[in-house]
C-alpha cells in the first residue's frame, strides 16, 4: 500500500492528477482491490504495446462537450463584461472563475480559456497604460515596447503558480524570449550608440530572432523529450510552446532571408523568398514527423499557399486557375500528410539511430 501511495503522490506532483486527490484515489482504489504491483504490471504493459501509441498527440485540453459549453459561458461572459464594465473589472472575474472551474472543478478547456483572456485582458491594459487607450500597441525603438511585453511573463508566470495551467507557463516562456529579445537589441544599442539599432541593422535582428526561434523550439524539446509517451503535463507544456514555435522559426528564417517584418506580403511577386518559403515549410513538416508534432505541418500551411499562390502566378494562368490551383496544392499536401501520418513518420524515423529513436515517441 505504500508503494501505490508513493505512486499516487508522484504522479500529484507531475500534474497527472489534482493536488490533494492522491488520499482519495487512495483509498478508492485500495477499496476496489487494487494492489501497488498490479498498478505497476499494467502500467508496463501498457508502455510496451504498440496500439496504444497509435496516436500520441490528443490534445489533452479536449475533453468532452460539457467543458466546451463552459468554455462558450466563459466567453460570452467576460466579453459582456469587458463591453459594460471597467477593463479592470475582467480580472478579479478571471480569477474568481479560475477558483472554481480549475483549482476546484479541473476543467481543461475553460483553464485555456481563461489563460487566453488572461493574456489579451494583460495586452490591454499595459496597452492603456502606456498609451491612455486599451488597443494593442506594436514594439517600437523606445522603452514602451518593452514595458508592454514584460507584463506577459510577469502576469502569466503568477497565473501558472497559481493555478498550474500549461498553457500559461508556455505564454510565460515565449513572453520571456521577446523579452530578452528588446533586451540584447537594447544592450547593442547603447554598446554602438545606435537608439535605432534594430531599425538599421536588420541582419542582426534576423539572427536574433532566428536565435531565439532555435532556443524556444529547443526547450519545447526538452520538455517533449521528458515525456515521449505524451503522459504528463511536460507534454501539454510542449505542445503548446512547439505551437509557438513553429511560427517564429519560419518568419525568422523569412527575416533572415532578407524579407524582414511582414515578409510575407511579397509572396504573389517572383522573389527569392518564395523557393525560402516552400522549403522552410517542407522542413518544418519533416521536422513534425520526426519528433510527432502536427502543429509545425499545420503552422506552415498558410505561408505555403501563399508562396505556391506567387509561383503560379508567376506562369501566367488566369486568375481563377491559380487561386484554385494554389489551393488544390495545399489540399492535397495537407490530406496526404494527415491520413499518412503514421507510415510516413514510420519511414523516416527508422532512417535515424537507434538511440535517437528510443528518446522520441514511438512510432
Amino acid at each position: 500500500m505504500s508503494e501505490l501511495k508513493s505512486i499516487l503522490d508522484e504522479a500529484e506532483r507531475e500534474g497527472i492528477i489534482p493536488s490533494q486527490a492522491s488520499e482519495r484515489l487512495l483509498s478508492f482504489l485500495v477499496a476496489r482491490g487494487v494492489r501497488a504491483d498490479a498498478a505497476v504490471s499494467a502500467a508496463r504493459d501498457e508502455a510496451t504495446s504498440g496500439a496504444a501509441f497509435s496516436d500520441t498527440e490528443t490534445p489533452s485540453f479536449v475533453r468532452g462537450f460539457h467543458d466546451v459549453l463552459i468554455t462558450i459561458g466563459i466567453v460570452v461572459a467576460l466579453a459582456g463584461l469587458w463591453g459594460i464594465g471597467s477593463i479592470y473589472a475582467v480580472f478579479p472575474a478571471i480569477i474568481v472563475l479560475a477558483e472554481i472551474l480549475v483549482r476546484r472543478q479541473r476543467l481543461a478547456l475553460p483553464a485555456v480559456a481563461l489563460t487566453i483572456a488572461l493574456a489579451l485582458w494583460t495586452g490591454a491594459v499595459s496597452a492603456m497604460l502606456l498609451q491612455g487607450s486599451p488597443q494593442i500597441i506594436g514594439i517600437g525603438d523606445n522603452n514602451e515596447g518593452l514595458q508592454y511585453t514584460l507584463a506577459f511573463p510577469v502576469v502569466l508566470g503568477l497565473f501558472y503558480l497559481l493555478y498550474r495551467i500549461p498553457l500559461a507557463f508556455a505564454l510565460a516562456i515565449m513572453g520571456a524570449v521577446v523579452v530578452a529579445l528588446q533586451l540584447v537589441l537594447r544592450l547593442l544599442g547603447w554598446l554602438s550608440g545606435d537608439p535605432l539599432y534594430a531599425v538599421t541593422h536588420g541582419g542582426v535582428l534576423s539572427m536574433l530572432a532566428v536565435a531565439c526561434a532555435v532556443g524556444l523550439f529547443t526547450l519545447a524539446m526538452r520538455f517533449d523529450l521528458k515525456d515521449p509517451l505524451r503522459r504528463t503535463v511536460n507534454s501539454d507544456i510542449a505542445f503548446w510552446l512547439h505551437l509557438g514555435a513553429a511560427p517564429a522559426l519560419l518568419y525568422s528564417i523569412l527575416w533572415l532571408s532578407g524579407g524582414g517584418p511582414g515578409a510575407l506580403s511579397g509572396l504573389d511577386t517572383v522573389s527569392m523568398r518564395t523557393p525560402v518559403v516552400v522549403i522552410t515549410v517542407m522542413a518544418l513538416m519533416l521536422v513534425g514527423l520526426i519528433i510527432d508534432r502536427r502543429a509545425f505541418v499545420t503552422s506552415g500551411l498558410v505561408s505555403l499557399g501563399a508562396a505556391l499562390y506567387g509561383i503560379f502566378r508567376q506562369g501566367n494562368a488566369q486568375v481563377d486557375t491559380y487561386i484554385f490551383v494554389t489551393l488544390l496544392a495545399v489540399g492535397v499536401i495537407v490530406l496526404v500528410i494527415g491520413t499518412g501520418w503514421m507510415p510516413l513518420r514510420r519511414a523516416v524515423v527508422r532512417r535515424l539511430s537507434p538511440g535517437l529513436q528510443k528518446r522520441l515517441p514511438p512510432a
